[in-house]
């Protein structure tokens, strides 16, 4: 084993360094930053020593730490050891063709470099690596990995080293995978209202990357996940805004490819291509993987059109979830032919099941609707339509909804309610067999005989039933829409 004068062993060391390097939300460590000063002051003192390669795999490892907020001057000393030991190294005279620097993939050789560490330090390790030990331990290597390392710290910043995607974009992929794939950490919306600005403020050769990134994201934010207008606003505001970059654009592609299909992997493949990084990673590896040239992929008139495409989504979306929605056409499929209640379909359609997901947000809009003008026992099966509904509406009804089922729900949850009902059997309850037999008998009690899930017209009338569930309705939905009426809504 390698002996570094008064230093822990190697071992020890990668262990160290290891944890700080995958310790993501580490934010100004002061134990961190001792090792970090430990490790460029040991690299500094002597950037051309043999051991050299221990302090600078040491500095890469904990790069991703010092890039973001270590404490005051930790930075500067590891830039400074790192800039001497590529000085010191970079040209030492070698006979190799090449280095393991020169192919060293952040996203699969990073996690490796502890372990490789340890067994460079113990010349009696079995060496199982596809490159010799002595090219690891070159001096050249070790100046390409100070680069690395320095790359890191200041992405862009040296030359000569493979491609590495910024830490901000991974950390990017990572939120927006989880929003997606509908596991969000912190506020969902306001991490996918940053990306409209990240698509209005992009330099020309970003914005093809945070285009496809907006319409990846479209999917998701007219699905009803989203209850703030303003991110669909910002997100039609920013798609807009590229299409002149792309008004005048020709080409003589015979075809363009199509984009993923897939919500998390096409905003990660759109953030990818948003950086010079990602651009030269998908050129490098898009052959093995069977990928179309990047002139066909951002192809400025396909770009155009999944731009246009992007932008009709939105916009009908937007309006679909807040706009004023039409239910007119729903008479012709809850009404029957003289006029009464379909209350057969209706109550089919208030069953809990996914597959009746579909009809609920315009279900009850139309029965809160309908409310108003309705019969005493016409107005029963609507408002147990409008509530039951709102149960059944998946991820959760939007504000068109919300609004025109509150405007019926918050007169019956205030309405006064007696000490004592009038009626003498229980009342009704929500649960799906006694909707399902119950509802039909109190609506049209000739054709449907009493069972046992029968109650009386007065108990599906009571205000206090009415108002217990009004109000159950009411607070639901008022906690979904706790913006209503302010900016968001109008």
């Amino acid at each position: 084993m390698t002996n570094i004068d008064d230093a822990p062993s190697v071992n020890e060391l990668s262990a160290t360094w290891s944890d700080i390097q995958g310790d993501e939300s580490a934010y100004r460590d002061d134990s961190y930053d001792r090792e970090v000063r430990d490790c460029a002051t040991r690299l500094a003192a002597d950037p051309g020593a043999p051991t050299a390669y221990v302090w600078t795999l040491g500095l890469t490892l904990m790069a991703s730490y010092v890039a973001g907020l270590p404490g005051e001057g930790v930075a500067d000393a590891a830039r400074e050891a790192l800039r001497a030991t590529d000085h010191a190294l970079r040209d030492h005279p070698c006979d190799h063709a090449t280095h393991p620097y020169r192919t060293h993939d952040a996203e699969e050789d990073d996690w490796h470099l502890p372990l490789l560490l340890r067994l460079l330090a113990d010349e009696t390790a079995d060496w199982d690596e596809d490159r010799p030990r002595e090219e690891w331990l070159c001096p050249r290597n070790v100046a390409g990995y100070a680069r690395i390392a320095l790359d890191i710290l200041d992405p862009g910043s040296v030359p000569d080293v493979p491609p590495r995607l910024p830490a901000d974009i991974r950390g990017d992929i990572e939120s927006l995978s989880a929003i997606l794939n509908l596991y969000p950490d912190g506020d969902p919306d306001d991490d996918l209202a940053s990306h409209a600005g990240n698509l209005s403020l992009a330099a020309d050769a970003e914005r093809p990357g945070r285009l496809l990134v907006a319409r990846a994201i479209s999917w998701h934010v007219v699905s009803g996940m989203v209850r703030r207008k303003s991110v669909l606003d910002d997100l039609i505001e920013a798609v807009a805004k590229t299409l002149p970059h792309y008004a005048d654009a020709t080409c003589a592609h015979e075809r363009h490819p199509e984009p993923e299909d897939s919500g998390p992997e096409a905003a990660e493949s759109g953030l990818r291509l948003s950086s010079p990084a990602g651009r030269e990673i998908y050129e490098r590896d898009r052959e093995d993987w069977g990928h179309p040239p990047l002139d066909e992929l951002l192809c400025p008139v396909h770009l155009a059109e999944i731009a246009r495409e992007t932008l009709t989504t939105l916009r009908e979306g937007r309006d679909k979830l807040f706009g004023d929605r039409s239910t007119g056409h729903l008479d012709a499929e809850y009404l029957r032919a003289d006029g009464r209640l379909d209350i057969e379909k209706i109550v089919e359609r208030l069953d809990h099941k996914h597959w009746n997901e579909k009809y609920a947000d315009d279900l009850g809009l139309w029965a809160a609707r309908r409310y108003e003008g309705a019969d005493v026992r016409e107005r029963v099966v609507l408002f147990i339509t409008a509530y039951q509904a709102m149960k059944i509406s998946y991820p959760s009804p939007p504000y068109a909804v919300t609004r025109g089922v509150l405007d019926m729900m918050r007169p019956l949850a205030a309405a006064s309610r007696p000490a004592d009902c009038a009626h003498p059997d229980d009342h009704p309850t929500t649960r799906y067999v006694d909707i399902r037999h119950g509802l039909p008998q109190v609506y049209a009690p000739d054709d449907f005989p009493a069972t046992e899930h029968s109650r009386s017209l007065g108990s599906w009338t009571c205000p206090r039933f009415t108002a217990i569930l009004a109000q159950g309705c009411v607070s639901s939905l008022e906690r979904l829409d706790e913006t209503e009426g302010e900016g968001d809504y109008r």
